[in-house]
């Protein structure tokens, strides 16, 4: 597999836990995949802008922009009462409370919604 392919399928899963950390190194990632090229340069920058942004401590802002992000998936084909259990969540949201992630993770199982069943976001892994 080209090294192109396997870093755009490492950033699908890293995307919105880099977007929930740093919008900058979210954006400067984003610009790295511009085009089809991907060279040591490239490589090099990427995982500097991941270092960087795993880095982060968890911002009320910058986490709720991600989520809402992760909600537009579900906003058309959400019932009523999730969208307003969304919208209070949203509204009482604190990040060392952080129920919305809960919530949003067992509407990507209800809806088994692919791209998002492989977010880490969502799902984060396990170090070893």
């Amino acid at each position: 597999m080209k090294r192109i392919v396997q870093r755009q399928q490492e950033w699908s899963s890293l995307k919105y836990l880099i977007l929930s950390k740093s919008q900058p190194d979210y954006r400067a990632i984003r610009k790295l995949f511009a085009d089809d090229g991907w060279d040591e340069a490239k490589e090099q920058a990427f995982r500097g802008y991941l270092k960087h942004a795993l880095a982060e401590p968890s911002k009320k802002g910058n986490l709720l922009n991600a989520y809402q992000h992760v909600w537009g998936y579900f906003k058309k084909q959400a019932t009523e009462t999730e969208r307003q259990q969304y919208e209070v969540l949203s509204v009482n949201f604190s990040v060392d409370q952080d129920a919305l992630s809960l919530f949003l993770r067992e509407l990507t199982l209800k809806y088994q919604e692919p791209y998002l069943l492989q977010s880490a976001l969502l799902f984060p892994k396990e170090e070893n």
